[in-house]
C-alpha cells in the first residue's frame, strides 16, 4: 500500500469520525476557545511549512532550469515569480483565518 493512499484514507477516516464530537448551539466554553487557538496554531505551522517546501522546489527548478537554458532565464523568473506569489497568498489566507481563531473567537467564546 502507497503511502499516499495510507494518508488518503486516514484523512477520510478523520473526516467520517470528526462530526462525533460535535457539541450542540450555544456550548462555547474555554475548551472551544482553547482548541480555535490550538487549530489555528497548527494550520499556521502546517502552511508554512509545506509553503516553504513548495518555494524551495521552486526555486530550485528554476535554477535548474535556467541553468540549462540561460536564453530562457526571463520567462523562466516570471513563470517563477507567479508560483511564488500564489504560493505565499495560500499561507497569507491562512495566517489571516489563524488569527481570526486567535483574536475574534468566531465561535461565541
Amino acid at each position: 500500500m502507497s503511502k499516499r493512499s495510507v494518508l488518503t484514507t486516514l484523512f477520510l477516516a478523520l473526516v467520517a469520525v470528526s462530526p462525533v464530537y460535535g457539541q450542540g448551539a450555544g456550548a462555547a466554553g474555554p475548551d472551544l476557545v482553547r482548541w480555535s487557538v490550538i487549530t489555528g496554531g497548527f494550520a499556521l505551522a502546517i502552511a508554512a511549512a509545506f509553503g516553504a517546501l513548495a518555494q524551495g522546489r521552486g526555486v530550485s527548478a528554476a535554477a535548474e532550469g535556467i541553468a540549462r537554458n540561460p536564453s530562457a532565464a526571463g520567462e523562466i523568473r516570471g513563470a517563477l515569480i507567479l508560483g511564488l506569489v500564489l504560493i505565499e497568498s495560500l499561507v497569507i489566507y491562512v495566517l489571516l483565518i489563524s488569527l481570526i481563531l486567535f483574536f475574534v473567537k468566531p465561535f461565541g467564546g
